[in-house]
């Protein structure tokens, strides 16, 4: 009996522990075969190929690679990318190359979502309901520009999957602030010195919780981190019509001002710490949880950062870090991140 992408995909997740390291960081072509990832096939479609000019340990050409991979493996290699301005589309596509392997358009900024729509409609004028549509856009494009846009995608429920990939902030022009910034975080037009340098407090938007107020069918978060999430989630979003979102939080090391080789870590941190849930929701109900299995202080997280430097300097004022821990406590009670059966076995004992 054959195995459908998104049954061996939910199987991985329940038995196999992904923290992408040593041999299990490509695929994880060491497990048995009904378990391994879409990036393990040798033949899968490379949607986004080599030759693109991202930074080096960029979490957004990781993010897209798995994602868009696999909406094609799920929709049989059938899908047209609908693109917004910003790093994705710079550094994949420098005139006149591209590194993309499929139908793909560039918008504007802020229209990504319209275009889609746009783009989906068209398909259904001409009778071509097997090609799937999705769109993608920076936070910037997202939460900001485009909100508007996609705020009309979804209360249409049009048939497009829209995935954000979340760095938070503008880093293609600068790392400037956004609305997915966190409070404190440093950037190009946040406050540098003074009492309370950093982005400031009680701005930015949820963009996830914002599409589930939508009660659109399908919203998640993910995460680059757990790569093999990504995909499930991507194969679970295809297998619904009406409007989809999905939100990944893709480290920029650039952005961030952290060690290239530390993305992953980094956005596995942001998930352990709960300053990022990671959940799925369906018709504006959290369906699922990805319960945290190695609890972290914020401090963890936040340290390794050049942007969050400012927090660990002499003299600088230890409220902000606790105002962040209670960030992070705030999402853990929300959304019931920590359990005893949800921890590793050796946290366990730990705690004993």
């Amino acid at each position: 009996m054959s195995t459908s992408p998104l049954e061996k995909d939910a199987a991985a997740r329940s038995e196999v522990k992904y923290y992408q390291v040593g041999s299990f960081a490509v695929g994880n072509r060491l497990v048995p075969e009904a378990l391994r990832s879409v990036q393990s096939e040798a033949d899968r479609f490379n949607s986004l190929t080599s030759g693109h000019r991202a930074c080096q340990g960029c979490g957004e050409a990781l993010g897209a690679r798995y994602a868009v991979d696999a909406a094609m493996n799920a929709a049989g290699n059938n899908v047209i990318a609908v693109n917004a301005t910003g790093c994705l589309e710079v550094f994949s596509t420098p005139y006149p190359e591209t590194s993309w392997n499929l139908p793909w358009l560039h918008s504007l900024f802020g229209n990504a979502p319209a275009v889609a729509t746009g783009v989906q409609a068209a398909l259904r004028a001409k009778g071509q309901t097997d090609t799937r549509v999705i769109a993608q856009g920076g936070d910037g494009g997202t939460v900001d520009i485009g909100m508007g846009a996609l705020s009309g995608m979804f209360e249409r429920n049009d048939d497009v999957l829209y995935i954000c990939y979340d760095n938070q902030g503008y880093m293609n022009t600068g790392v400037q602030r956004s609305g997915a910034t966190p409070p404190a975080a440093r950037t190009a037009t946040t406050q540098p010195v003074g009492p309370e340098p950093g982005n400031v407090w009680g701005q930015g938007k949820d963009m996830a919780r914002i599409a589930m107020a939508h009660e659109i069918p399908y919203v998640a978060t993910a995460t680059v981190a757990d790569l093999s999430d990504l995909e499930y989630k991507v194969d679970k979003a295809m297998g619904f019509h009406g409007a989809r979102y999905i939100h990944v939080l893709v480290p920029c090391p650039l952005g961030w001002g952290s060690a290239s080789n530390v993305t992953l870590k980094l956005a596995r941190l942001a998930t352990q710490s709960g300053l990022f849930p990671v959940f799925e929701a369906e018709e504006g109900e959290v369906t699922a949880v990805t319960k945290i299995r190695r609890p972290v202080g914020v401090e963890e997280y936040l340290r390794p950062q050049r942007r969050f430097a400012h927090l660990f300097k002499k003299g600088a004022d230890t409220t902000v870090l606790d105002r962040l821990q209670g960030v992070a406590d705030r999402n853990i009670r929300r959304y019931g991140l920590i359990d005893d059966e949800g921890l590793d076995p050796f946290v366990k004992h730990e705690e004993d």
